[in-house]
């Protein structure tokens, strides 16, 4: 029923300005009035805060729905989790109740703040610092990379509280978009996702109140972490969702184009091609479902070890097949997949980054070595 509900909306509402929104490099406003008004924008909300109550696998559900049509629309719900979740996961009942009430009722986003220009993978090298000054942190630094900076109202910053303990003197905080000294860079000209906001924001002196601190001081870089191991599964969501647009689409074309005097889609050659890209989404859903299931089970306070592992393993294999799949598509639709006037290139395009963000593949798999289970 949710799969239904949400593929409709996403049909409906979405997928008419999808091309737009991609050729405009603008902002998918129409879709997130329409996940708002469905309460889809941020489904992983508990209901305590007047959320939905979803679990990991329903927001999974949403994401990959809502990526079949448009990816860059899908970053809402994916987003909003993840720069929400150190707050879910960390926050004081205070903190929890100030932010997460407004997120539910569509009144701002949520943004997350770590990577900077010279820490990236390396993402304890950072250089962002909150200085504690009273019953306030100021905080001073620039972060990179961050999607949908400027339209969200909140941001999760990682700063340094303390430069002698590496990733144990990182700490965490809630920085509000109208805090004096806040501001952002110009929109990054990106190869996919244009519909997404990509930005730099800069901390100029920002004094916010200590009460926004996320957990301790020093738990940041553990909460920043311990969020990836939830939300790599929502960007596999989000590859599965781009991956079975593209076959769905390019399945559509091979039946309608002829050639030789029949369809394209009698040859084995096109077959064998749909086939195994069929069968590579279906183990990459597989792999994704089965890993918010574990989230899931993770959350409600089970003793699963190996979720680390299991995340990494889903955005990495489902982010893989994400690109192979929609560079298969291209070739199905021939010169024509190569054209804006059919969405597979750009499906193409927005697949890239599912390889590259929430921590490149090979990182993904320093990660799984690491955790071996």
């Amino acid at each position: 029923m949710l799969r239904d509900a949400i593929r409709s909306l996403a049909e409906a509402k979405i997928a008419p300005f999808a091309a737009a929104v991609d050729e405009e490099a603008r902002f998918p406003q129409e879709a997130l009035d329409a996940l708002v008004a469905g309460d889809l924008h941020a489904v992983h909300v508990p209901e305590s805060y007047g959320g939905a109550g979803a679990d990991a696998l329903a927001t999974v559900i949403v994401i990959e729905e809502v990526a079949r049509v448009c990816a860059s629309s899908s970053l809402i719900p994916a987003v909003n989790k993840l720069g929400s979740l150190p707050v879910i996961l960390s926050g004081s009942e205070e903190l929890k109740k100030k932010y997460m009430t407004p997120l539910a009722k569509g009144e701002g986003m949520f943004s997350y703040c770590l990577s900077e220009p010279d820490a990236g993978s390396d993402a304890a090298g950072m250089k962002t610092k909150a200085v504690r000054d009273g019953d306030s942190y100021v905080l001073n630094g620039v972060k990179r990379w961050i999607t949908n900076a400027g339209v969200s109202e909140y941001y999760t910053v990682m700063a340094v509280t303390d430069p002698t303990k590496r990733s144990k003197g990182i700490s965490a905080f809630v920085v509000e978009k109208g805090d004096e000294g806040v501001s952002f860079g110009a929109p990054e000209k990106k190869l996919g996702i244009k519909g997404s906001p990509t930005r730099e924001v800069y901390l100029d002196n920002v004094r916010i109140p200590a009460d926004r601190l996320i957990g301790e001081e020093g738990t940041g870089f553990a909460t920043a972490m311990k969020t990836l191991d939830h939300t790599r599964i929502t960007i596999a969501a989000q590859a599965l969702g781009i991956a079975q647009g593209a076959l769905d689409y390019a399945k559509g074309y091979v039946q309608e184009r002829k050639q030789f005097g029949k369809p394209i889609a009698d040859f084995q050659g096109i077959q064998f091609m749909l086939a195994d890209m069929a069968m590579k989404i279906e183990a990459a859903r597989q792999l994704t479902y089965a890993a918010a299931a574990k989230s899931e089970r993770v959350t409600a306070g089970g003793g699963e070890k190996d979720l680390t592992f299991q995340g990494a393993a889903a955005k990495c294999f489902a982010s893989d097949v994400a690109m192979e799949v929609t560079t298969d598509a291209v070739q199905l639709l021939g010169g024509y997949g190569y054209t804006r006037d059919y969405p597979v290139e750009r499906m193409m395009r927005d697949a890239k980054i599912t390889q590259i963000y929430e921590g490149t593949n090979q990182v993904q798999r320093i990660v799984m070595a690491r955790n071996l289970p």
